[in-house]
């Protein structure tokens, strides 16, 4: 838990953590120290040593002020820390998120991050502030009190020693399965809560197929699955619970019964056993606490743990300092090879160029590897082998922005953030002035479109875009990479799903762009693929046949049977039966 924590709180605070902990095993001696004090009060006391009694209660005096001057420093320190953990962490683990690799941000990922931001964030102040004095202090306090008990009378400070295996592995067993328990349970519930986006988002579908009304099977599957998961924890953490708090119960009774044993063998005074089963109390109270506490501290060690694994992921590696570009767009693959499991390439030894101000048309079956390619220009993900340049230079030798400055991106799926459409717009070059800003929306068909809206350029988009169409999503999105301005653009299937108004649309956009940026185009579509300056047919992760349209067609290999594939669908037209007479 302590090394999840120095993860989480980033080596500006460890200096602080290291102090705090430091204040708190303190407190915990001095607490223990205390207590033993109370031996030679007690025992003075009634034996009516009233000198001795005074020189010592003096000596627990000083003790006790110690252990408040303790107690105070590393309380304080401790809320200092959940403080800091609450103005600080989001912003370092977006931070740290913002570089991560695009390609690490998997539905499963984001959701666990989502959750991760919240519980966790709420778990590490909840440690500082209520959680880690006590787990602390109730075991080194009982060590104090144990190693003081075998000054005091070493046969029961035996006992302690003794018990102390036995407590520990009750421990160990209790928390791990407790623990276990707990992971199940947070799985369960974050397969429940991706389960209810799901249906949320889905309703569309649902409902066109009557599903709406009569519930979503997965959703109510995973909902029951959490119902079971939380049953299941209740009933395998209370007996280990118990099971703890009885191995201690059982460590005091065996103190009890050696002090009994001595002192009816003569071996000590009855006086002398009161005074020394008072501190042996205070063995066992803080042990107790410990014990009801276990399943707290491992499913707390289990939040940190999830929150410390996100920091732990490798950030993308930056240069030293940013390649210059020499080339601008220019791409160039040299002999790649990658896979998304290593042991399964999706690219195979792949080496094309794309001349600067041209485009290229990548075609290919599903699987083929077409997306892989605009991923591996954008820095998604890093080559197995070999090398990705853009603009003459290694994509990881440019950086993160530098990277940025020369790549846009437009696909097939567009988000549009709950905002203006002009600030939607935006996006693609903030510092932009409103005329360039209007000329990109007017190559895009995106003017008019603001010409139907309600406030025009100040109306929101809602949520993702809810108020626009598909095909009108599509236009600001192309605006956002016309505005931008990138040498490169790259579009995964960005006319797939358009209707014939929307295409025109962005044909024309793509027309301006080719003007002024280097195209890489994956598409179907016949018009895009007829007047690309090159296409290249990608089977099975590698490059089948490259050329001009001209020059596959009378290859007539894989392109050529693509193409009278797609020119036949062209063909294609429903036909109303005749009505019978």
């Amino acid at each position: 838990m302590i090394r999840h924590l120095a993860t989480i709180l980033g080596p500006q605070h460890r200096g602080a953590l290291r102090s705090y902990l430091a204040w708190l095993v303190g407190y915990a001696v001095l607490e223990g120290l205390a207590m033993a004090f109370l031996v030679p009060v007690l025992g003075a006391v009634l034996s009516g040593d009233t000198g001795a009694a005074w020189r010592w209660l003096g000596a627990l005096a000083v003790a006790v002020l110690a252990t408040c001057v303790a107690r105070y420093q590393q309380a304080m320190q401790g809320f200092r820390l959940a403080l800091v953990t609450l103005g600080t962490l989001h912003r370092r683990l977006g931070d740290h998120v913002a570089s991560l690799p695009l390609g690490w941000f998997s539905s499963e990922k984001v959701g666990r991050l989502s959750r991760s931001a919240t519980g966790g964030t709420f778990m590490v102040t909840n440690v500082f502030a209520h959680l880690l004095t006590p787990v602390v202090s109730g075991v080194v306090t009982p060590a104090t009190v144990a190693v003081a008990m075998l000054v005091l009378d070493w046969r029961l400070g035996l006992v302690m020693v003794l018990a102390a295996p036995l407590l520990y592995l009750t421990h160990r067993w209790s928390a791990h399965w407790i623990g276990r328990s707990e992971q199940q349970r947070d799985a369960a519930d974050a397969l429940a809560g991706n389960r209810v986006v799901e249906f949320a988002r889905n309703q569309q579908t649902l409902r066109a197929f009557g599903r709406g009304a009569e519930g979503y099977a997965p959703l109510e599957e995973a909902i029951d699955g959490r119902g079971r998961a939380a049953g299941r924890m209740l009933t395998e953490t209370m007996p280990r619970l118990l099971a703890s708090g009885l191995a201690v119960q059982l460590s005091f009774a065996a103190l009890v019964a050696v002090g009994v044993a001595l002192v009816l063998g003569s071996a000590i005074e009855p006086v002398t056993l009161v005074a020394l089963l008072a501190l042996a109390a205070r063995f066992v109270g803080p042990l107790t606490e410990v014990a009801g506490l276990s399943g707290m501290v491992r499913m707390a060690g289990n939040d940190l743990r999830r929150l410390a694994e996100i920091f732990d992921e490798e950030p993308l590696a930056e240069p030293a300092a940013a390649a210059e570009v020499t080339r601008p767009g220019e791409i160039e693959f040299d002999a790649v090879r990658f896979g998304y499991d290593p042991a399964n390439p999706v690219l195979r030894d792949v080496t094309l160029r794309v001349p600067p101000r041209t485009m290229t048309a990548v075609v290919g079956a599903s699987g083929s590897g077409k997306t892989t390619i605009t991923r591996l220009i954008m820095r998604f993900f890093d080559v197995d082998s070999g090398v990705v340049r853009v603009g003459g230079a290694d994509v990881r030798e440019l950086g993160t922005a530098g990277l940025a400055e020369q790549v846009s991106l437009v696909m097939q799926d567009v988000y549009l953030f709950d905002d203006t459409l002009e600030a939607n717009i935006r996006i693609g070059r903030p510092a932009a002035t409103d005329e360039e800003l209007r000329e990109a929306a007017r190559l895009a068909g995106v003017h008019e479109i603001v010409e139907r809206l309600p406030q025009g350029w100040a109306t929101p988009v809602g949520e993702g875009g809810a108020s626009l169409s598909g095909g009108e999503r599509q236009r600001v999105s192309v605006a956002r990479a016309v505005l931008k301005g990138a040498p490169i653009v790259l579009l995964d299937e960005a006319t797939a799903a358009l209707d014939p108004e929307n295409e025109r649309y962005v044909q024309d956009a793509l027309r301006s762009l080719m003007r002024t940026s280097t195209l890489v185009v994956i598409a179907h579509k016949l018009p895009t693929v007829v007047a690309a300056d090159q296409i290249l047919v990608l089977d099975d992760g590698s490059i089948a046949e490259r050329g001009t349209h001209e020059e596959l067609l009378a290859a007539d290999g894989r392109y050529a049977e693509f193409w009278n594939r797609r020119t036949r669908s062209r063909g294609w037209r429903l036909v109303a039966a005749e009505q019978d007479r």
